[in-house]
């Protein structure tokens, strides 16, 4: 841990707006869920010296239940410290009374990072950068649905009420519809630092995408898509909507995505995958080669939930590892523009993964990639999904299986990330597959 005392600036919110009742404090865990606390205001300054929690907090599955045979919970469950990231405190503009969010990351109560803490682990893959001198710039992108509370299943227009049948890719209407819910969102990522840019309507009713502005730190790009998740989820609710960020929400309409661009930048701030062509460098074909290298075993962080594989087995869905130039078919492509900028798009992950997770392991396969400095194999082109390239994991227990076996990977996130993540895939899977569904009585209840 720094010695270097946490500012009384990151509370400024609470300076400004004497309304704010309560902070929230709030590690990611491994899901992307944020626990943590509410502290009245009178006591928010205490969060700037960290606080205790069990450091377990990090690694629990989707419904917050311990992962059994977990070896933190296993030896008494101790607490770790959770301290400010450097993050301001966001204002909450959705809830009422005022509240505010300050982001926390866990260390040890040593000081040494957690292994388990997603944000920690992409510190950690990070650091392997700065020491080549090299610097990823990052951008994010995120689809997302906005679907009526009460019946989340029938996307219905926020104003009329009338069904939304329409499939409205960069549908104006379909943003008109919805701009009160977009400018609020927006104005909610202005108070949070959030650099977002345009918005537009997705393939799927009532579905979005927004884009984030390229940022120099990896560890901001990622902070800023799980704070987005939370503002636009809190802002849907405060219209009466369900903002769901699933992969696959309806099941015959578009999947939606988390797709990351990647460039790097050397000690001079030149782009390492720019050689003055469209093409790229050959650092640029490294990179390439150590992601879909890294593409199998990494699937379940792209991939982590049961839902996840309906929209990698659906249509525009990225599923086979290959790359190509200008292709949004492909898992990784090479998006045209000026060479200056030449950057890296991975496409594979679904909105309804971790940011921190998803980019820790796509630059661990970058750096892996650069560090092997081997060439890929021939980008691809036309219609991918007439070639008979190799696939990812069709289904979430093919992907743990993969995942559990990948030696790359282990090489550069911490082992007990590695092995928790797993233990808790193949607990929510075990609880999944121990329930009925409707469905399943309906078809067999009295015909077999």
């Amino acid at each position: 841990m720094s010695d270097t005392p946490i500012p009384r600036s990151l509370l400024n919110a609470f300076d400004v707006d004497p309304a704010l009742r309560s902070l929230r404090i709030a590690i990611v865990d491994i899901n992307g869920c944020l626990r943590g606390k509410r502290l009245p205001r009178a006591d928010a300054p205490k969060a700037l010296d960290g606080m205790r929690m069990p450091l377990s907090l990090s690694l629990q599955d989707i419904w917050g239940r311990d992962v059994e045979d977990n070896p933190m919970v296993l030896m008494g469950d101790a607490d770790a410290i959770v301290r400010p990231t450097g993050r301001a405190a966001i204002p909450m503009t959705w809830l009422n009374p005022g509240s505010a969010l300050l982001p926390m990351w866990f260390e040890h109560t040593d000081g040494r990072p957690s292994e388990t803490d997603p944000r920690q682990v992409l510190a950690s893959v990070l650091k392997r950068f700065q020491a080549k001198g090299l610097r990823p710039v990052v951008a994010m992108e995120l689809e997302f649905y906005l679907l009526p509370a009460e019946n989340a299943k029938t996307p219905e227009h926020p104003l009329t009420g009338a069904p939304v049948i329409a499939d409205g890719v960069l549908s104006i209407d379909a943003l008109d519809g919805f701009e009160a819910v977009l400018a609020d969102i927006e104005a909610a990522c202005e108070l949070a630092d959030i650099p977002i840019g345009a918005a537009i309507a997705e393939g799927g009713p009532s579905q979005f995408e927004i884009n984030f502005a390229h940022v120099d730190d990896a560890l901001k790009a990622a902070d800023d898509a799980i704070l987005f998740k939370t503002i636009v989820r809190g802002v849907a609710r405060a219209h009466g909507l369900v903002a769901s960020f699933m992969a696959k929400p309806l099941a015959n309409k578009f999947g939606s995505g988390q797709h990351v661009h990647i460039s790097v930048l050397d000690e001079t701030g030149a782009n390492i995958f720019d050689n003055g062509g469209p093409e790229g460098s050959e650092r640029l074909h490294h990179a390439v080669a150590g992601l879909l290298e890294t593409m199998p075993e990494a699937a379940l962080f792209f991939a982590p939930h049961l839902n996840s594989y309906r929209r990698l087995s659906g249509a525009h869905a990225p599923g086979q590892i290959g790359w190509a130039y200008e292709n949004r078919f492909a898992a990784v492509r090479i998006p045209d523009g000026p060479n200056a900028a030449r950057r890296i798009e991975h496409r594979v992950s679904g909105a309804d993964a971790n940011p921190y997770l998803v980019l820790a392991s796509v630059l661990a396969g970058m750096f892996h990639g650069l560090e092997a400095a081997q060439a890929p194999a021939p980008a691809v082109s036309g219609n991918l999904y007439e070639l008979d390239l190799p696939r990812l994991a069709d289904s979430w227990e093919q992907s743990v299986l993969a995942f559990e076996a990948g030696e790359v990977l282990r090489r550069y996130l911490p082992e007990p990330l590695m092995t928790g993540f797993a233990m808790a895939k193949r607990q929510e899977m075990a609880r999944f597959a121990a329930r009925v569904s409707e469905f399943e009585l309906a078809s067999y209840l009295d015909v077999v």
